[in-house]
């Protein structure tokens, strides 16, 4: 009996300790999770407007949440809002929005606009605007000021962190108990558009200076093997600078947030082209200094404080998408997007994203404010702009942990179908899916006539499917529109025992719906127009 109370003792006092974790990165094999209260969470994001951060404006942020299905939205925090006049600090904001996400069960991911916010210092509060000799910008090659705040300027360098110090410590106080903010991401799409780097005296003087050494382990040298930029890097030594400068500035600002209290911390990315490889020089087509694919070394050195460099994905063509998503998944970097276009064209990206194992997507936007970014993102302003996205998180919703745990084992694969509308393929151990589009649900093409036409409703790309290996032989299936074959390894041979279309209870547990059977997996699994999840079941002759 004693020791039956003291293994039960035991277990009381692990469960206490895991509920009261921080959230925290994991990494295993190269592959990452985001734990949260001690096991991988997956976030099924909604990342609200830009203007949204006030309290009258939340209704409209929680109801599309809602109708996303959302499990955790994405709200900015701006430094003018916190801080209106110097060392007065206001977090009433803060307040009202980590008590109603609580009273409506969703996360948080905090979004912290200071310095930079797509690059500029709009959300700076006016005390530091005005005052451009504290708070200087950057300097062209002849000494004009550039829109953007240099990240040489110390003064501002110390307002933004004693700001965001401020900002950590009240967090703890109110949040470390529930943890409901999950993240915080640091800035907002940094870098300087039409200017490579600061010429300000200080940016020159370290721009003379030897690259330091942390930068040069994750940068290969284009040249010299050490010594200043210019030698080491050549006609990349502007913009590789510039990104060490903006890096190390948001890693200190990090650094002092997490000493008080510690949540993951990320940095977002206005992208560069992701097809141009080997990537060229800056020739002003990005934001130079930004965490572009090609300088994640270089924050990855000068801010080991910021966990993940994640990608801003607003192309939808599918070689970007793939591209972007290929070159950021990293094994020192989690796959994490914290912001994807809302138009239709991005939702099916999600099975690739998730399938590849990201610990989270969030689609912009996702707020009934009557306010639209289109051409950029969709024009709808109403739940119509929620309804391609919450198809989809409504099948991963339930199984947000076990998907989280899958990924972290890395049992899942995802793809999205292709502008081509070609076929593709998931390599499983042992087994392969075999993907097709805009094919019927029964019969072949081969047959001609009504056979050989493309689906109704599959004039544009919008199909995909992502799959979990939860067993040797055992796959789940979450997909639409597209036609999934299993097929055993070459040389070896298989055969599909049984499909079950279904769904996973509140404690995980399968519940089934219907066997597919006959007609419905003669010609493949062919997954309609809503998404659906089925269980599979492979086996192989003895």
């Amino acid at each position: 009996m004693k020791k039956l109370l003291l293994a039960a003792s035991l277990a009381c006092l692990f469960a206490a300790a895991t509920a009261a974790e921080l959230p925290r990165l994991a990494t295993q094999d190269g592959r990452h999770a985001l734990l949260v209260d001690g096991r991988p969470f997956l976030i099924l994001g909604a990342q609200a407007h830009n203007s949204s951060n006030y309290p009258a404006a939340l209704g409209a942020v929680w109801a599309a949440a809602n109708d996303l299905q959302a499990n955790t939205v994405l709200m900015p925090v701006a430094w003018e809002q916190v801080e209106p006049q110097e060392g007065r600090f206001d977090f009433s904001f803060v307040d009202t929005l980590v008590g109603q996400a609580r009273q409506r069960n969703k996360r948080l991911v905090l979004l912290w606009f200071a310095t930079w916010k797509n690059t500029s210092a709009q959300y700076a509060p006016e005390w530091v605007k005005l005052d451009t000799r504290r708070f200087p910008a950057m300097l062209d090659a002849d000494g004009k000021p550039s829109y953007c705040l240099t990240p040489f300027g110390e003064q501002t360098l110390q307002a933004d962190k004693r700001a965001f110090v401020a900002l950590m410590g009240h967090l703890k106080k109110i949040d470390a108990g529930e943890r409901t903010v999950l993240m915080v991401q640091v800035e907002n799409e940094v870098g300087t558009y039409g200017l490579a780097r600061d010429h300000g005296p200080a940016a020159q003087a370290a721009f003379e200076q030897p690259v330091p050494a942390a930068v040069l382990a994750r940068q290969p040298p284009k040249a010299a093997a050490s010594g200043p930029w210019r030698a080491v890097y050549g006609d990349y030594a502007d913009q590789y600078f510039h990104a060490w400068a903006i890096a190390r500035y948001i890693g200190e600002i990090a650094a002092a947030g997490r000493a008080v209290y510690d949540l993951p911390m990320f940095v977002n990315n206005a992208l560069r082209n992701p097809l141009e490889q080997p990537p060229g020089p800056w020739k002003q087509d990005f934001a130079s200094g930004g965490p572009t694919h090609d300088v994640i070394g270089i924050y990855k050195a000068a801010a080991p404080a910021i966990d993940i460099v994640g990608p801003d994905l607003y192309n939808a063509e599918s070689a970007q998408v793939e591209a972007n998503l290929g070159l950021f998944q990293r094994a020192d970097n989690a796959l994490w997007v914290p912001e994807i276009g809302s138009k239709p064209a991005y939702a099916r990206h999600l099975y690739a994203m998730l399938g590849r194992g990201a610990i989270g997507v969030s689609p912009f936007g996702m707020d009934y404010f009557d306010y639209s970014n289109h051409p950029l993102g969709a024009a709808a302003t109403d739940k119509t702009i929620v309804q391609p996205f919450e198809r989809i998180y409504r099948m991963f919703a339930p199984i947000q942990r076990l998907w989280a745990q899958w990924a972290f084992e890395g049992r899942t694969r995802g793809a999205a179908e292709g502008d081509d509308r070609q076929p593709q393929q998931l390599a499983f151990p042992g087994w392969t899916a075999r993907l097709a589009y805009r094919l019927g649900r029964f019969g072949e093409p081969g047959w001609g006539g009504e056979f050989a036409k493309p689906a109704p409703g599959t004039e544009e790309p919008g199909g995909g499917a992502a799959m979990a290996q939860i067993g040797p032989d055992e796959f789940l299936l979450i997909g639409h529109r597209v036609r999934v074959r299993m097929a055993p390894a070459e040389g070896t041979q298989g055969m599909m025992l049984r499909a079950e279309e279904g769904r996973f209870d509140a404690q995980g547990r399968w519940v089934m719906a219907r066997v597919w059977n006959g007609d419905q997996v003669d010609w493949g699994l062919n997954l309609p127009a809503e998404p659906v999840m089925l269980k599979i079941r492979m086996g192989r002759p003895r």
